[in-house]
C-alpha cells in the first residue's frame, strides 16, 4: 500500500494530460452548433413582413421580436445612430429590390441574439435560393493597407453619399457593435458588373466589435469578407456557400477561432470557390501601400470540410478545388485545425518563392489533413517535395489521414443537429470553449 499514493499521482498526471490537450478542429465539451443554427432553412416559414425598413436610419432605432421586418432596397444606418435588434427578430431581404443593410462608419448595430433565440436575416421568397437578397455590411475606421488609409465599397448603391460607403482610418479599436447568435440565409445578390454581394462584409472593422456565433448559409457570394481592420472572430459557420467561405484582404489583422466551413461540390462556383483566401491586395495592387501591414490571419481550431460521398469522382469532374489559397505578401498561421476532402488542402500563389522568409509567413502546426488529394502545393507546380518535407517535419506535429467522413467526424449526416467535431477513437477529448 505504500505505492498507492505514487500510483494515484501517476494516474492523475496521465489522465489530466490526456484531457488538457485540445482537440483538433472545432472544439467544445458540448456541440455548440445546437439550438441556434439551422442546416435546412428552406423548410422554415418565417411569415410575411409587418414592418418595412427603407432608405436611411439616422436616429437610434430598435427592432422588436414581435414584428417581422423587410429590407426594401439598400438600407443605411447613418449619422452615428445605433440599430438595436431584439433576440428572435426576423429580418427578410426583399427579392425584387435586393434588400441589404449597411452600417456606415460611426454607426453601430447591436444584434445580440441568444443561443435559444437567434436573430435571423433571410429571403422573402416562398422558394428560397442563394442570392435572393443583398447582405449585411459593417464599415468601420480601423486601418487598411491602401494609400490614404481609406477606401469605399462599390456595390452600385443608388443615392449613396461617399460618407455612407467609405471605410478605413486609424482606430484599431473601432467599434461597429455586436453580431452574436445571428443567422444570414440566402444572401449574395448579383450586381450589374457580374460580381456578387457577400453575405457579411466587414470593412475597416475594429477590435471592439463583437463577432461571435454567426452562421451564413447558402450565400451566392462569399460568406464572410474581411477588408482590413483588426477583428476577432469566434464560432462562425459557413454552410454551402457558392464562393469563398472566409475571405481576408487589404491588410486584415485577424484572429479566427473555433469556426467551421462546410462545402458541397455541387453548390460551389467553378470560379474561385474555396474555404479560405488570404491576400493583401486584389486587382487594385497600385492602390496598396506596401509599407503598411499586409494581411495576417491567425486561425486556431478550424474545421474545413468538403462533405462528399464520392470524392474521387468529383475530383475527376473538376468539382473540387483547394481548401486554402494564400497570395504573396500575406500571412497565415494555422494550428489545431482539420482540412478534409479537398484537391489539394493548400495552394500557394506561384509568386511566392519557397524560402525561409516566406515559409515563416505560412505556418501549419498540429494540423489534421484528411482525405485530401495532396496537401500543400505551389500553384501550377505538381512537385511539392520541398513543401512536404518542410511541413511534414515532426516538429510541426501535423497528421495525415485518409479516413471516411463517418470515421473522422462524430455525426455530419444528422440534418437537424450535425456534429462536426473530430472523432478520436470514438472518444471526444476536449476542453470547454
Amino acid at each position: 500500500m505504500k505505492n498507492l499514493p505514487q500510483l494515484l499521482s501517476i494516474f492523475l498526471l496521465v489522465f489530466s494530460s490526456a484531457y488538457s490537450q485540445q482537440e483538433k478542429g472545432i472544439i467544445g465539451t458540448n456541440n455548440w452548433l445546437n439550438s441556434w443554427t439551422e442546416f435546412s432553412p428552406s423548410q422554415i416559414e418565417y411569415g410575411e413582413a409587418t414592418e418595412i425598413l427603407t432608405g436611411n436610419i439616422s436616429t437610434d432605432t430598435k427592432l422588436l421580436k414581435k414584428n417581422t421586418y423587410m429590407l426594401l432596397g439598400d438600407v443605411f444606418v447613418t449619422n452615428n445612430a445605433t440599430l438595436t435588434i431584439e433576440p428572435g427578430t426576423v429580418i427578410i431581404g426583399d427579392f425584387k429590390t435586393k434588400g441589404s443593410l449597411i452600417i456606415t462608419k460611426g454607426a453601430t448595430i447591436i444584434a445580440d441574439g441568444l443561443v435559444t433565440d437567434p436573430i435571423i436575416f433571410t429571403s422573402n421568397r416562398s422558394v428560397k435560393k442563394a442570392g435572393d437578397w443583398g447582405g449585411i455590411i459593417l464599415l468601420g475606421d480601423a486601418p487598411i493597407n491602401k494609400f490614404g488609409s481609406g477606401s469605399s465599397i462599390n456595390h452600385n448603391f443608388k443615392a449613396a453619399s461617399y460618407d455612407n460607403i467609405s471605410y478605413g482610418g486609424e482606430n484599431i479599436e473601432s467599434n461597429s457593435g455586436i453580431l452574436r447568435y445571428v443567422r444570414i440565409e440566402y444572401a449574395g445578390k448579383k450586381m450589374k458588373d457580374g460580381s456578387n454581394f457577400n453575405a457579411l462584409l466587414l470593412a475597416g472593422v475594429g477590435s471592439q466589435t463583437i463577432l461571435e456565433n454567426i452562421m451564413v448559409s447558402f450565400s451566392s457570394g462569399n460568406s464572410f469578407d474581411v477588408f482590413g481592420g483588426q477583428v476577432n472572430l469566434s464560432r462562425l459557420v459557413s454552410y454551402k456557400s457558392n464562393k469563398i467561405d472566409y475571405n481576408f484582404n487589404f491588410g486584415t489583422q485577424c484572429n479566427i477561432y473555433n469556426s467551421l466551413a462546410v462545402r458541397s461540390s455541387y453548390v460551389s462556383s467553378p470560379d474561385g470557390s474555396r474555404t479560405m483566401h488570404v491576400a493583401s491586395y486584389g486587382d487594385e495592387k497600385e492602390e496598396v501601400d506596401f509599407s503598411k501591414k499586409g494581411t495576417s490571419v491567425i486561425a486556431t481550431n478550424l474545421t474545413l470540410i468538403n462533405a462528399s460521398d464520392n470524392l474521387r469522382s468529383e475530383i475527376k469532374l473538376g468539382l473540387v478545388r483547394e481548401a486554402i489559397y494564400i497570395s504573396e505578401y500575406a500571412s497565415l498561421d494555422m494550428s489545431k485545425s482539420v482540412i478534409s476532402g479537398f484537391n489539394p488542402a493548400v495552394l500557394l500563389e506561384n509568386k511566392i518563392k519557397i524560402n525561409n522568409e516566406n515559409l515563416d509567413r505560412v505556418k501549419f502546426t498540429e494540423m489534421y489533413f484528411n482525405n485530401c488529394n495532396g496537401n500543400i502545393f505551389t500553384e501550377y507546380n505538381n512537385n511539392n517535395e520541398d513543401l512536404e518535407n518542410w511541413y511534414g517535419n515532426s516538429s510541426f506535429f501535423n497528421v495525415y489521414s485518409k479516413g471516411l467522413d463517418s470515421e473522422t467526424f462524430i455525426d455530419i449526416r444528422d440534418s437537424k443537429r450535425p456534429d462536426f467535431r473530430l472523432r478520436i477513437n470514438k472518444i471526444i477529448a476536449s476542453n470547454s470553449d
